[in-house]
């Protein structure tokens, strides 16, 4: 039965229409044609009639609720009462299909027309269902927008455009800040105990941006860049087309005791045995492209505080020796009045050792090898002065040129201005964390293996959309921020037009066994 026909049927009339389908399916998986099909032949009939079925149940059940009335007076935000009441319908595009809504509509002479069953359901103002939108938001965030379109076409039968797919995402990350603001205020009754290692990481990431949402600065350095070729950009012509994102991650995690050896073991080859290790508890990872850093390392500090009201945990923070980030991150911890041990990420140390290695030693060599073990194996040791000054010395003695002598002295001079931040005898015995794995990580999962694709320019709120929605999928909290999201659309679209933001109560629809003496029922015809 078309919709426009079923939205004029009695509800009983409904239900009896899907019934029949119902039926007729039965009947058709009985005939000789179904007997002869493959499992995936069935599958997509099943698939498709099955969701025709469920459309005409939401169809009927939709014009059972249709007859519902407001149960005292419609009192709009602006404090007139609807006094006229006249029936109205809207189209909604959902996962099952095309479904009529008829509802009634309560107005004023020239007051906006309020309906308390479009309230009740939550509908969106717009055509699609939050089924719909969900569905968008999370093929979204891993695949293209075009190839969210061909997904919805196929497995729900939705034509969304690809700008209305645009925009349906960037209204799905419309509560990010929100929800993780209650969050906060909620953490301990919600999450209970945990370990005592309270770690939070940093680290930037570029995103390939359309000039207009470059940064100022970046934009200007840009516009000054003069290319080559009209096709395409050559070597040294790619700066200046990316936009930073500050990367943040925090989590706790059970103390874990190791030595200086056990580090040389743990990087050694793939294959060789390692010790179990706590898992992060509680990780949140996000990132941000259209808030500062310093925004961002402040977010962090404010949720790792709300993991620990009572100050009983040791605070770790791990950074990668960027001056403007040691900055924050000390400025933010003496906001909060809260002592934090800073690490200097080992991976980024390491980096720099092998770039000095090579300075003494063939790159890939056993020997730039073995030169790296030994001077790691010092640093995990807590001499850090031994490093460095044997950096120095070797390139001395061999009375290097400058220019050939500048990444050991980088490296040394790279341990000497973060002294302070690499005691890892100390780390170690603590059980403290020394690298960033989650916070490489979360830069792969959040910007690379989605933002960064080769080709892609992102418009600045496009990209902070995808950003949010991958972060809440990263961070496991995709299903508790869609029920907050939906709550708050609730409260946008519906309950804000209501005086004191009360909806009004509806009376429940006469059932259809009522009317009828029996309730409709699905009866299998042979």
């Amino acid at each position: 039965m078309p919709a426009t026909a079923m939205r004029q049927a009695n509800p009983v009339d409904g239900f009896a229409t899907a019934e029949a389908t119902f039926a007729g399916l039965v009947r058709d998986l009985h005939s000789a044609e179904t007997a002869r099909m493959s499992h995936s032949d069935l599958e997509a009939l099943l698939e498709r009639e099955g969701r025709e079925l469920m459309r005409q149940l939401l169809q009927a059940h939709l014009d059972l609720r249709a007859e519902a009335k407001a149960a005292g007076p419609v009192v709009g935000a602006d404090g007139v009462a609807r006094t006229h009441a006249r029936a109205g319908a809207r189209t909604l595009e959902t996962l099952l299909g095309t479904v009529q809504v008829t509802r009634e509509g309560h107005g004023a002479r020239e007051r906006e027309t309020l309906f308390p069953l479009d309230a009740e359901l939550n509908l969106p103002p717009e055509l699609y269902s939050f089924g719909i939108r969900r569905r968008a938001a999370e093929e979204a965030t891993k695949g293209s927008f075009d190839e969210v379109v061909k997904v919805l076409a196929t497995h729900s039968g939705a034509a969304v455009a690809k700008r209305q797919v645009e925009e349906v995402v960037r209204r799905a990350a419309q509560d990010f800040d929100r929800f993780y603001f209650d969050r906060r205020l909620t953490w301990p009754a919600e999450t209970g105990s945990s370990s005592d290692v309270l770690v939070l990481t940093f680290d930037g990431k570029g995103v390939p941006m359309r000039h207009a949402d470059l940064r100022p600065a970046t934009q200007a350095a840009a516009t000054r860049r003069q290319r080559t070729l009209a096709t395409r950009l050559t070597k040294g012509e790619k700066r200046h087309t990316r936009r930073m994102a500050q990367v943040a991650a925090v989590y706790t995690t059970a103390p874990f005791a190791r030595t200086a050896e056990d580090i040389i073991r743990e990087l050694g080859p793939p294959d060789a045995p390692r010790p179990t290790r706590p898992h992060p508890e509680g990780k949140r990872v996000w990132a941000s492209l259209t808030k500062e850093p310093a925004e961002v390392i402040e977010e962090a500090f404010l949720d790792a505080s709300s993991r620990d009201p009572k100050r009983t945990k040791r605070w770790v923070v791990l950074v990668d020796g960027n001056a403007d980030q040691l900055g924050r991150v000390r400025s933010a911890a003496k906001r909060l009045g809260v002592t934090v041990t800073i690490v200097l990420d080992l991976i980024h140390v390491l980096e720099y050792l092998w770039k000095a290695a090579y300075v003494f030693h063939p790159e890939g060599s056993p020997e730039a090898e073995a030169w790296v073990t030994e001077r790691l194996l010092w640093l995990l040791c807590g001499d850090v002065g031994q490093v460095i000054a044997s950096i120095r010395r070797t390139a001395t003695r061999r009375r290097l040129r400058r220019a050939a002598r500048r990444p050991a002295d980088t490296c040394a001079d790279y341990l000497e201005r973060h002294r302070a931040y690499v005691r890892y005898d100390t780390y170690l015995a603590d059980g403290f964390p020394i690298a960033t794995g989650v916070i490489e990580g979360a830069c792969r999962h959040l910007i690379r293996d989605r933002l960064a694709i080769t080709g892609a320019r992102w418009s600045l709120a496009g990209a902070e959309a995808i950003l949010r929605l991958r972060s809440l999928r990263a961070s496991g909290d995709w299903d508790a921020y869609w029920r907050h999201h939906e709550q708050k659309e609730r409260e946008r679209n519906h309950a804000a037009r209501y005086a004191n933001g009360a909806i009004p109560q509806l009376t429940p629809p006469e059932s259809p066994s009522r009317r009828t003496g029996k309730a409709p029922r699905l009866r299998v015809v042979k």
